[in-house]
């Protein structure tokens, strides 16, 4: 991975080069600037009015020549459409091959141009992170509010794709027109469905996507993942091939997937039940249901540590615990003992390789489909939260084997136990371990790389001289301090700024303040979910007298709701809404639904209960997958790779939410069963309250 000043100078078109933002320039200045602070010869007020000045100017640049070349091409559109319209009076196919020629080069200009404004998108991002990180100040914030939110606003035309919509139709509508379609009365507009076959048209949708984060619905299952990916790759730097890429290990994570959450989710509707046939209270399925969350809390690092090393085995240990754990489960009822209910539940927790998983997607997967395996990973947790309660409803049969008890307690256990066997049969057969680079390869990349950087900084320090004496009014005294500033703490390089967290102490001091705000929105939504689910067997059946098939039913369509409803945001509301404000809207309507499911009304109805309970579900999904998305912008890029990598972090922070709710469920069980409702849903909202302010806070340096 190079530094991005050097990545941006080998990017850069030859011909536009006087047109990039000047990343060293800013750079330069920006240690310059904390040696005049530090010295005290410039007051702070004036180095930010300086550096807005100096981002004004560079902005205005790159912006200007951007809309120059958008003229230029529509200019040359207009002049093919005559020629287009003459050649569709007389039809001759040498013309019209060489027009679809000519409207595929105004093609490749535009793509040339979107890579153009992405890598000045990219340079203004990491400056002001660069900035902010040198000073400790919030000037991004300042910056981006006071540029974005101006009706006149150049930083706009820089982070959206202002005009390039107008000029990536006329393209596609003129292409389709030339295709072989004899006797079709339609265009594009009427058959929006028709899919775009020309290389050159795909290639723009894929960059104005990259561009703009697009939310389509694949991509926003993806970020829901947390899958992160490098602001730097794209798909010809790949380096992932069919050596490390095969297609059954990556179904049997995602199969991992799916029965994990399952497991999860299969006893909360009859936790109650079990725990009080064992002579526990009620209120202790709040231990049993958390119990492996408790565990997860530990085994997702070192199930990301060991992934390091190897994919296989963690995946045959999660695996073998997994089956040991819910034997474990199942047999409690007959030994009559709680504590090995318990321990059933931990050995599962301590099988919980989503770490694994989430891992195998970034790193064996190529990054063509890497979308589309990120969506399959949260359509498989979404779709084993639904199946996992619907199966306890279906598991009401009771019989004997011998001194066995089947009944709708410990057929969970004996189900997924059966599963996990079947699972682990699947997995010696079929997986495939990605072949990894021996440390003796590595040491000869290192070497080779550090010969490379060698021999480019002497080309750079030569370029440097060059442009120093025709561009006198530059800074030109020190080149040697901009080739140390390569090497300083605040440049991106693969030695420091590239390189993965170490240690959890190294991933939080790589937190800002919007990445502390993300993670605590998505403890707030875990929490609240949480609550909802784990007691939601305990508080039907003393206010409404539910059954177990009743509660299942309730939490299955629950469950059922993930899917459409990401739909409906990744596809739709997310191409209307900025992410910051369906995050911030998402957040209020959880608290309304939180609000509302409080028993403060005497009857409790199951109206009530089941749309305000529906309500806040459904907002926290919605909320999830926003808050995973912005969570995946905001976050370092070197919280992508290593053991202590940006899923790590969101994992645990959701896996801390579920042990804590679930905690918050017994200690309430005390108060006794009709004040345990009010008493886990006040510091729902208490927590929805202080998430809410803290978005408020940092509300403009979501972007």
């Amino acid at each position: 991975m190079v530094a991005f000043g050097k990545y941006l100078q080998r990017k850069q078109i030859e011909e536009w080069r006087g047109y990039y933002i000047n990343y060293k320039l800013m750079k330069k200045k920006v240690k310059q600037y904390a040696e005049q602070i530090r010295g005290g010869s410039q007051h702070p007020r004036h180095v930010l009015k300086d550096f807005s000045r100096m981002l004004d100017t560079q902005i205005e640049k790159t912006v200007l020549f951007m809309l120059e070349q958008q003229g230029l091409l529509a200019g040359r559109l207009a002049t093919l459409r005559e020629t287009h319209d003459a050649v569709l009076e007389q039809p001759d196919i040498s013309k019209i091959v060489e027009l679809r020629e000519s409207y595929r080069d105004v093609g490749r200009d535009l793509l040339q141009l979107l890579v153009f404004v992405e890598l000045n998108a990219i340079g203004l991002r990491k400056i002001l992170k660069k900035f902010d990180k040198r000073f400790g100040y919030r000037f991004a914030d300042y910056y981006v509010k006071t540029r974005a939110n101006h009706p006149y606003s150049q930083l706009q035309q820089v982070f959206k794709h202002v005009g390039v919509g107008a000029v990536v139709g006329a393209i596609s509508r003129n292409l389709h027109e030339l295709q072989e379609h004899e006797g079709s009365f339609y265009s594009i507009y009427d058959q929006p469905v028709l899919p775009l076959q020309d290389p050159v048209v795909e290639a723009i949708k894929t960059a104005v996507d990259k561009l703009t984060n697009s939310t389509s619905f694949l991509n926003f299952l993806a970020q829901h993942a947390l899958i992160m990916q490098d602001d730097l790759q794209t798909p010809s730097e790949d380096t992932i091939d069919e050596r490390t890429y095969h297609f059954n290990s990556l179904l049997l994570n995602l199969g991992n997937t799916f029965l994990y959450m399952v497991n999860t989710y299969i006893i909360v509707p009859t936790a109650d039940d079990y725990s009080m046939s064992l002579g526990a209270a009620a209120t202790v399925c709040g231990v049993v249901i958390g119990s492996m969350a408790v565990a997860q809390v530990f085994s997702s690092v070192y199930f990301s540590a060991w992934s390091n090393k190897s994919y296989f085995k963690p995946l045959v240990f999660s695996s073998i615990a997994l089956f040991i754990g819910n034997l474990m489960y199942a047999l409690a009822y007959d030994a009559n003992s709680i504590a090995l209910l318990l321990l059933g539940r931990l050995c599962c927790g301590l099988g919980s390789a989503r770490a694994v998983n989430r891992r195998y997607i970034s790193d064996c997967v190529p990054l063509r489909i890497r979308m589309q395996a990120s969506a399959g990973f949260v359509s498989a947790s979404a779709l084993g939260m639904a199946c996992g309660p619907a199966l306890a409803g279906l598991l009401q049969i009771k019989f004997k084997i011998y001194k066995l008890t089947f009944n709708q307690s410990t057929l969970p256990g004996w189900v997924m136990a059966v599963a996990w066997l079947l699972y682990l049969v699947w997995l010696c057969i079929s997986f495939k371990e990605p072949l990894r680079d021996t440390e003796d390869q590595e040491e000869q990349e290192r070497s080779n790389h550090n010969e490379t950087t060698s021999m480019t900084d002497r080309e750079d320090n030569s370029r440097v001289v060059e442009e120093g004496l025709r561009k006198p009014l530059l800074i030109t005294s020190g080149l040697k301090l901009e080739d140390e500033d390569d090497c300083d703490e605040s440049e991106e390089s693969a030695e420091d700024s590239r390189r993965p967290a170490n240690s959890f102490g190294d991933a939080y001091r790589l937190l800002t303040p919007s990445v502390k705000v993300q993670l605590l929105i998505y403890f707030m939504l875990k929490y609240a979910m949480e609550i909802l689910l784990s007691e939601s067997s305990v508080v039907t059946s003393y206010y409404f007298g539910w059954t177990t098939s009743s509660v299942a039913i309730f939490l299955a369509c629950l469950g059922l709701t993930v899917l459409p409803i990401n739909i409906l945001v990744g596809s739709y509301i997310s191409n209307m809404f900025e992410d910051r404000q369906i995050l911030l809207t998402s957040e209020i309507i959880v608290f309304i639904g939180i609000l509302f499911s409080f028993n403060l009304f005497v009857p409790y109805t199951v109206p009530q209960y089941v749309i305000s309970g529906l309500v806040m579900f459904v907002a926290a999904e919605v909320l999830e997958g926003v808050n995973l998305s912005l969570l995946s912008r905001v976050m370092s890029s070197r919280l992508s790779k290593g053991t202590y990598n940006g899923g790590l972090l969101s994992t645990e922070a959701g896996t801390l939410a579920r042990v804590v709710a679930d905690a918050t469920i017994t200690l309430g069980g005390y108060l006794g069963r009709n004040h345990l409702l009010n008493a886990t849903l006040l510091p729902s909202l208490v927590i929805c309250i202080g998430s809410i302010v803290a978005t408020c806070c940092t509300y403009n340096s979501l972007y």
